[in-house]
């Protein structure tokens, strides 16, 4: 499915008609209710190659591990993306989930931040080992998870995207 130049720029249109009507500027805007965002929760199809890839190859340790309440036998586990910030997975045995898609109200992907200096080490690993993923604008690496999840790992601060603040 391809967006013409017409469809393009219509929905250009929109996005300036919802920022203008829903989007307060800065300095009106209220504070959030929230404090962050506790975890974000994906699966694994293999606990010992999803912790082997986001500990040893990513580099955020892993932190805490039990049984996943929801499912007899299945795990639970989290692992540390800084900043007090998690993610989590679960391993469901027995459920027949298939593979990765990306369907209406799903991940697109994880973006997760780091110092420039990791960044730059991780892909350094990521080129020793083969592993694929796409370079953007100098500063995100994308690739998928051993299951097939999108990553980003970007390498600007929280609040930043494309070099300006978004708060």
């Amino acid at each position: 499915m391809t967006v013409t130049e017409a469809q393009r720029a219509e929905l250009a249109q929109q996005r300036d008609r919802i920022r203008a009507e829903l989007m307060p500027a800065r300095q009106d805007r209220p504070a959030s209710s929230a404090r962050g965002i506790h975890h974000t929760a994906l699966i694994s199809s293999d606990v010992r190659r999803t912790v082997a890839f986001y500990q040893g190859l990513l580099g955020f340790p892993l932190i805490d591990m039990f049984e996943n309440r929801d499912l007899p036998g299945s795990t639970h586990f989290f692992f540390d993306v800084g900043n007090g910030n998690t993610v989590a997975f679960f391993d469901l045995p027995g459920v027949d989930v298939g593979p990765y898609a990306e369907v209406l109200g799903g991940l697109h992907h994880l973006a997760i931040s780091m110092e420039p200096q990791h960044w730059r080490e991780i892909r350094d690993r990521m080129d020793a080992q083969g592993i694929d993923y796409l370079l953007q604008s100098g500063t995100s690496i994308y690739f998928r998870d051993p299951d097939g999840a999108r990553v980003e790992l970007i390498a600007e601060p929280l609040g930043e995207m494309y070099g300006r603040s978004v708060f």
